[in-house]
């Protein structure tokens, strides 16, 4: 029987609910331990999930002994310092996106963890659906010929909270790391990266970003079309349109049930591949595979392309003159 895994979480917001609810359809892993800046938060998360240790600090989960990788569930403008502090304790990490703020953080992070042989890996979970992995390999075998254009968007109204993560600078907060990292991700795994970028931003009172229009062109002549908005409601799906056809991604994007294939001259073909458990359990899997494997990062979600990834959104906030303040 493969070795259990055992895993930690520091940051107990939605997502961490999301996460821990996925360890009951993974086999040979547990969560032995949480951790919230808040005692009476982390006791009751722990609680909840049948946890056997909760942590008021960050830093006393990721010494805990107990725990070989930790997910970070905390605020973009923390996981550079939570990420740094696993690798000096010699925890594996799996981090959500936006990994960092910025490229350089993620490059530092990515030769820390390589130096000391430790895994890395951004939880983009959407990456790891297996209706996902079914739509590269369509485009893989140029199911809908050769690639020409692509569009997809997510999009949410959220209510203004000037202390949110979403809306607070000092959180990393604003549409481009929360939601437009998904659209913008998805373009870079299809398509990788642009050669040039174009985009228009309508910054908020607390100087984030809460919408985007954004145009990517790529050497092969291939364009993308990309939004994004913490201010209102969009369609949340994608598609990639060929010189065959195109493939129709069905929403939400962050975790689509269905994909469309429409040929020329053919009828319509929707492929459906039902999901074990929420989903987040296959980015555990892929995490605990890795691990058993001795290897320091995922193949189906490289350290290049979260490099590439931040260097994409780096590029989108210069045009738009905006810095987070730990960068300045």
């Amino acid at each position: 029987m493969p070795e259990e895994i055992k895993w930690g979480i520091i940051g107990l917001g939605h997502i961490a609910h999301s996460f821990a609810q996925a360890f009951k359809y993974v086999e040979n892993a547990r969560l032995v331990a949480v951790a919230s800046r808040s005692t009476e938060k982390a006791k009751a998360f722990a609680q909840k999930y049948n946890v056997p240790k909760a942590f008021g600090t960050y830093e006393a989960l990721i010494r805990c002994q107990d725990i070989q990788v930790v997910y970070i569930a905390t605020p973009h403008g923390r996981h550079y310092e939570d990420m740094t502090l696993c690798l000096e304790h010699g925890k594996a990490i799996l981090c959500e996106k936006s990994f960092t703020l910025n490229a350089a953080q993620a490059k530092t992070i990515f030769e820390k963890a390589m130096r000391k042989k430790i895994f890395v890996m951004e939880a983009m979970w959407t990456r790891f659906l297996p209706l996902m992995q079914k739509l590269k390999e369509l485009v893989a075998t140029h199911e809908i010929g050769y690639l020409r254009l692509f569009s997809a968007d997510l999009g949410f109204n959220f209510p203004f909270d000037p202390q949110s993560r979403l809306f607070n600078p000092q959180l990393g907060g604003g549409a481009l790391l929360d939601v437009g990292v998904y659209p913008i991700s998805l373009s870079q795994w299809i398509l990788g990266l642009p050669t040039l970028i174009s985009s228009q931003v309508v910054m908020g009172k607390t100087g984030v970003d809460e919408q985007a229009v954004m145009a990517f062109k790529y050497d092969d002549g291939v364009l993308a079309s990309l939004f994004t908005s913490i201010r209102s409601v969009t369609p949340s799906r994608g598609v990639i349109m060929g010189t065959e056809g195109m493939i129709e991604i069905h929403g939400p994007l962050y975790r689509p049930a269905a994909l469309t294939v429409r040929k020329t001259n053919k009828s319509p073909e929707t492929i459906e591949v039902p999901l074990t458990g929420n989903g987040y359990n296959y980015e555990i899997e892929e995490v605990n595979q890795c691990l058993r494997a001795g290897r320091t990062e995922s193949l189906w979600m490289p350290w290049a392309d979260t490099i590439a990834v931040m260097e994409i959104m780096d590029r989108l906030r210069k045009q738009w003159g905006m810095r987070y303040p730990q960068e300045l």
